[in-house]
């Protein structure tokens, strides 16, 4: 892996909201057609992640559905990296991601911090660049 893409991908609790901003291309459920949005990725023990606040989203749908995608980099360094998403379901494991995950957006984000309300109804998915 280039070493820029590495480093851009190597975010920490310390990082800051641009640099968790990405844009994902998914496949459309019911139409087929790419679906590019702006989301935050996350990094919890060397793992890349994709979630989003309680609630259902399109792309996790998508993503369930076609679960290939491209990754776009666009802070620091532009990159189109091909990627697939395995959703996590398993309760203890939810919990302990979520649980990182929340811990590292408490000084980025005001988001609402009730762990059972992410375990719950968050969209979970870890990522794995082809």
């Amino acid at each position: 892996m280039d070493p820029a893409v590495a480093d851009a991908l190597a975010i920490d609790a310390g990082s800051d909201a641009r640099e968790r901003t990405v844009d994902i291309t998914t496949v459309g459920r019911r139409s087929g057609e790419a679906r590019r949005i702006e989301t935050w990725f996350h990094r919890v023990d060397g793992a890349v992640y994709l979630s989003g606040t309680p609630g259902p989203r399109g792309w996790a749908a998508n993503l369930e559905a076609e679960p290939g995608f491209t990754f776009h980099l666009k802070n620091g360094v532009t990159a189109d990296l091909p990627a697939h998403a395995t959703q996590i379901v398993d309760e203890a494991q939810r919990r302990l991601i979520f649980t990182a995950l929340l811990d590292a957006l408490a000084g980025v984000s005001d988001v609402s911090r009730n762990l059972d309300e992410w375990v719950a109804g968050s969209p979970l998915f870890a990522v794995d660049f082809d």
